[in-house]
């Protein structure tokens, strides 16, 4: 087990439409967007306020012929690729991408877990640690939930490889058990076995708003779906689930006012 739990550090849309995307999310959650002048290639840098965290950019032909549909990915931040992505296969994981390196960036892997639910393994060119806002910061990730073809065998997985930790357990009925996680401090999300609905094992993460209706109605004014929600959650706050113009699953939290 790693000497200290890898968090979440960056989260990433790969699209079909990347132009579209930009304008949906700054419409939405007020994200600024900056072109990271990579090479070859058109990578935005999405940030809330004057703090990045995250990027877009459009899917490539090959992903596309793959069989690859637009979606967001999250990073966990490892001291070690490599190795973090042996242990992964050693677990009954897979590598979608070998270890590579990102020139000024980091080093990466994509990888997906024994139930196939893809992330990224990520370190940082430089040790600076990703910036920390306080909770309910709208435009920040405030939630990540795993919906897992087995919830507890899942957690199980990331507790192993990553020193993830068992928080609260909530029962939800037919629904089953939702599991609090934390990496390090107060839980930061949860894991469940996922619906019949769900068509397969992902990663979903919840963006802090400032109002979750006012939020609903920017959904929908930019052409984007509500699938489930709003539904009040445990400590007051409300959540949906949506779906962008591009067919990306999101999700959003905050206040109702």
């Amino acid at each position: 087990m790693p000497r200290s739990p890898c968090p979440f550090v960056w989260y990433e849309l790969m699209t079909a439409d990347a132009a579209a995307a930009e304008n949906f999310y700054q419409a939405v959650l007020g994200w600024q967007m900056q072109d990271a002048g990579m090479p070859g290639m058109r990578y935005t840098i999405l940030s809330a306020g004057s703090t990045p965290i995250g990027g877009l950019m459009a899917l490539d032909e090959a992903a596309r012929a793959a069989g690859a549909l637009p979606g967001w990915i999250g990073y966990l931040g490892v001291d070690d690729v490599d190795a973090a992505a042996r242990r992964v296969v050693a677990a009954g994981g897979s590598i979608h991408v070998p270890p590579d390196d990102i020139p000024g960036v980091g080093r990466f892997s994509v990888v997906a877990d024994p139930q196939r639910a893809p992330f990224v393994l990520f370190r940082g060119a430089t040790p600076q640690a990703p910036a920390q806002a306080e909770p309910g910061t709208p435009g920040h990730v405030g939630w990540h939930e795993l919906h897992a073809g087995d919830g507890p065998e899942a957690l199980r997985f990331y507790q192993d490889q990553f020193g993830w930790t068992a928080d609260e357990a909530m029962d939800m009925g037919p629904m089953g058990v939702y599991q609090l996680f934390t990496t390090g401090g107060e839980a930061v999300g949860g894991v469940m076995t996922k619906s019949e609905g769900m068509p397969r094992p992902c990663w979903l993460f919840y963006v802090n708003v400032e109002s979750i209706d006012a939020a609903v109605e920017r959904v929908r004014t930019h052409g984007g779906q509500i699938l489930h929600g709003p539904h009040e959650v445990p400590g007051g706050s409300w959540i949906v689930q949506g779906l962008d113009p591009q067919g990306a699953m999101f999700a959003l939290v905050g206040p109702r006012a």
